[in-house]
């Protein structure tokens, strides 16, 4: 059986830098209307995020304090008020 592998260009912005760009196959946000995960080829997609990880390929995470999301031909465009920036673990 064929598995499907399609994946999409996702590019995650704040004011001040460049937090994230790969192409990926899937990302997970919790938005103003509920959570919902976008993969390529996903309908135009226009909407508000809330405080809560982004999750990127089912296992990578990027705490956000809010945002907006655009996807629109198999492109995922994400401005973030801010990063948060997870406290380190020392060892």
């Amino acid at each position: 059986m064929v598995q499907y592998k399609g994946s999409f260009k996702c590019i995650i912005l704040s004011p001040k830098n460049l937090i994230y760009e790969k192409e990926i196959q899937s990302i997970f946000l919790s938005g103003d209307r509920g959570e919902y995960e976008i993969l390529a080829y996903h309908y135009p997609v226009l909407g508000v995020l809330k405080k809560g990880d982004v999750i990127i390929n089912w296992n990578e995470r990027i705490p956000i304090r809010g945002g907006v999301i655009r996807f629109f031909a198999n492109e995922c465009i994400i401005m973030v008020e801010e990063e948060i920036k997870a406290p380190r673990q020392d060892k």
